[in-house]
């Protein structure tokens, strides 16, 4: 689910500073952005915005590799989540990328206020579909799949900054900035 919670959100920060948005929702272009035939972004199967149906969830196809490791890769749909920070994929997921340069543990606080420990490891090259690849790293959890068995890895904002997307909220879908921030 997209949360934003106030003007000062970094992504939302960058969409007032292009003259995309002045706190309300009328106030973004939509034909600035429409691109309907992208196929970078795709809302979940099933999405129709109804009760329940995930509605404003975006999911974008990405691939990460390890950098030292580089034929190992992970190729998915990950749910934007401009709540979470960091890329985090399900721990399930860790020996598919192969031995890490470096990890070490951290601690993660969840919407909930729950904390959890997840293992921070790097370096990772995060390719978002349409977008310029970057590097990071990546933090793996425990989680449990979803009902269809599938795991719902998150992409976090300082990924989308690093590669230049922001969330297009009226729809749903990711969009290119034009320049990184350097305010």
């Amino acid at each position: 689910m997209i949360v934003i919670h106030s003007v000062n959100h970094p992504l939302l920060s960058r969409l007032v500073a292009h003259g995309w948005y002045d706190g309300s929702y009328r106030s973004v272009p939509r034909k600035k952005w429409r691109n309907r035939a992208s196929p970078m972004n795709r809302r979940r199967a099933g999405d129709d915005g109804g009760e329940g149906s995930g509605m404003g969830r975006i999911v974008v196809q990405t691939r990460v590799t390890n950098l030292f490791d580089e034929d190992k890769s992970i190729e998915c749909g990950m749910f934007v989540d401009t709540g979470a920070g960091a890329l985090i994929l399900p721990a399930a997921w860790k020996e598919r990328l192969g031995r890490f340069k470096r990890s070490e543990a951290v601690e993660l606080q969840m919407a909930n206020r729950e904390v959890v420990r997840g293992e921070a490891c790097w370096p990772v090259e995060v390719k978002i579909e349409g977008f310029r690849p970057v590097s990071n790293e990546a933090i793996f959890v425990d989680m449990k799949p979803e009902e269809n068995a599938e795991y719902e890895p998150l992409l976090g904002y300082v990924i989308l900054e690093q590669a230049q997307a922001a969330v297009d909220m009226l729809e749903h879908r990711l969009v290119p900035v034009k320049y990184i921030d350097m305010k």
